[in-house]
């Protein structure tokens, strides 16, 4: 998979784990995304808004007619697998197949596995916003 074309043609990103706190890495890679053009659509069943955006406490909770093309996980690493899983859900219910991103330390091989098994691209193990950097400027 050709990482600046995912990049390049995406337009929305879940950015599931979003904190609210701008220190947080989430928060400041979900700002930076929203500022380079991306709609970031932040999942955090303890928020309803993030970086003025609707905040949703799951991906099936995001309406079917925003299209994801990168789901961006920045939860612990046990978490990612049902992420994948819901991913799939969602994917299924929309027909869009997402990109599964998982940040530095969120890999898990189980995810990686129910991904390839759901037809989902998977990163693994890369920081987002370092590629787009490098990768689109």
């Amino acid at each position: 998979m050709d990482l600046k074309t995912v990049l390049a043609d995406a337009r929305t990103i879940a950015i599931v784990g979003c904190s609210p706190r701008a220190f947080q890495t989430s928060h400041r890679i979900a700002q930076y995304l929203q500022e380079a053009g991306y709609r970031i659509v932040p999942v955090n069943p303890y928020h309803e808004e993030i970086l003025g955006e609707p905040c949703y406490p799951e991906l099936q909770a995001i309406p079917d007619d925003v299209a994801l093309d990168i789901v961006n996980v920045f939860r612990r690493a046990e978490f990612t697998e049902g992420v994948v899983h819901d991913a799939a859900e969602r994917a299924g219910q929309t027909g869009r197949t997402p990109v599964i991103w998982t940040q530095l330390g969120v890999h898990s091989p189980a995810a990686q596995e129910a991904a390839e098994a759901a037809g989902l691209p998977y990163v693994a193990s890369r920081c987002i916003m370092v590629d787009h950097r490098m990768l689109i400027g």
